[in-house]
């Protein structure tokens, strides 16, 4: 069998780099919008609805009122939600065919703003071998990894090696190693570690990074009332 044709791969950030992107879109946010959103389909949610003010997840709320929601900023749970952007907290939560609202500070509003993308992913170490199946049987001309950061203004070590263990996979060399551990030394990490962070608890560390834990990737369907996130399983051979 040929090998699968490698797609040009460009490597982008924050909100501007979000609304450049083009072809196959991967929006990355590691710690923790997008392990959170993958952790929510896999307990069977029906829909993640990413949105980017919390005035208009807000209002979604209010015409849904069964929908959870979900979300940050500057990483602390949002006044009145459900949940924060972790995914310790979600395991408290039945979130079984529960329409899920979700509003961020990097990650939803990467997804919102990658407007001309010709189909767009989420992006984590859960699954990034997901990621990386998917994109290869699709097989585009071209692939754009936005790597959100840290409050879609500064880039961070996990989106970073995320992006690069993508690429390294896409390209057929040698995997990145050692994830955990060196994620563990990363500045973005302290907060999981510090007691007084009681909105960020030490196990979201370990959940956010299980590499490859899921077998499935996360696409936003764009062409419904409300754009949501759906799961599409990609088997490992």
């Amino acid at each position: 069998m040929a090998a699968a044709a490698i797609p040009e791969i460009e490597v982008t950030d924050f909100v501007a780099g979000a609304r450049a992107a083009r072809g196959l879109v991967v929006v990355i946010d590691v710690f923790r919008a997008f392990s959170v959103a993958a952790y929510a389909s896999a307990a069977g949610a029906r829909q993640i609805i990413p949105v980017a003010s919390i005035d208009d997840a807000r209002a979604l709320k209010a015409q849904n009122p069964d929908a959870l929601l979900i979300g940050e900023r500057h990483a602390r749970r949002l006044p009145g939600f459900d949940c924060g952007n972790s995914p310790t907290e979600l395991e408290r939560l039945d979130v079984r065919d529960r329409m899920l609202i979700h509003t961020t500070h990097s990650g939803t509003q990467g997804l919102t703003n990658a407007t001309g993308a010709d189909e767009v992913i989420t992006g984590a170490l859960v699954n990034a071998g997901a990621i990386v199946r998917y994109i290869q049987s699709k097989a585009p001309a071209r692939v754009t990894l936005v790597r959100m950061g840290h409050e879609a203004r500064e880039n961070c070590d996990e989106d970073d090696l995320c992006a690069e263990l993508i690429v390294r996979r896409l390209r057929g060399e040698p995997d990145v190693t050692h994830i955990r551990e060196r994620l563990r030394q990363a500045s973005s990490a302290v907060k999981f570690f510090d007691p007084a962070c009681d909105w960020a608890p030490e196990r979201d560390f370990e959940l956010c990074t299980q590499v490859d834990a899921f077998d499935f990737i996360l696409r936003l369907e764009p062409d419904r009332p409300a754009p949501g996130l759906r799961s599409v399983p990609t088997r490992s051979s």
